[in-house]
């Protein structure tokens, strides 16, 4: 049976960085992005019907039920960068999971509300911080939640290289990821080019 490693955080927040930088480092491991459910079932539904789609009770059953089958299926970890700031929702999921006899080791990546800013206008693809109105929106929310004891273990960001914070969520769930050997330019362009493969169209 394998290990959840549950990455929360704002949007902006790193997440998606740090999940690959793991699966890069961690051999055997696998991403799966509860979001892609969630654009699914908005594509389903008329545009004025989309809302939040982690209001929708189908989403969260849907990814329990997904996360149980990789983590029972699949030999090494399994990788869950998403946010999730509702207490509720977050017992009806990752607790859920654990009573069905899961491991999740869940790590919650904060920063400074104008670290996540600058973060967000760098992905903005030239259109700043418009592109990305929705987590600016909902970034105060955010990090006010997510400061509680509830969405612990807390990983400061904001002086942190990419690399440094997958190997302090790794480390939290006892594993240890292969040596970073990447250079300052190796680097860089491994995080745009991540970047730019994960680009929210929906």
């Amino acid at each position: 049976m394998g290990t959840l490693l549950w990455i929360n955080g704002p949007f902006g927040g790193g997440k998606t960085q740090t999940a690959y930088e793991l699966h890069r480092r961690l051999p055997g491991s696998v991403v799966c992005d509860p979001e892609h459910i969630g654009f699914g079932l908005h594509r389903t539904l008329p545009p004025r019907l989309r809302g939040d789609f982690q209001d929708l009770t189908s989403w969260r059953s849907g990814v329990r039920e997904v996360l149980g089958v990789a983590a029972g299926s699949h030999p090494g970890p399994v990788i869950v960068p998403m946010t999730l700031v509702d207490p509720g929702y977050f017992a009806e999921i990752v607790g859920r999971l654990r009573e069905d006899g899961h491991t999740v080791h869940h790590s919650t990546l904060l920063a400074d509300r104008d670290t996540v800013l600058r973060r967000l206008r760098e992905r903005g693809l030239g259109r700043g911080l418009k592109r990305e109105s929705f987590a600016v929106g909902r970034l105060d929310d955010c990090l006010e939640r997510l400061a509680r004891p509830e969405f612990a273990r807390h990983i400061r960001t904001d002086r942190a290289t990419v690399p440094q914070v997958a190997d302090l969520v790794a480390g939290a769930a006892g594993l240890t990821p292969l040596p970073d050997t990447d250079g300052r330019l190796r680097h860089r362009l491994r995080r745009t080019w991540t970047g730019v493969r994960h680009i929210r169209f929906d």
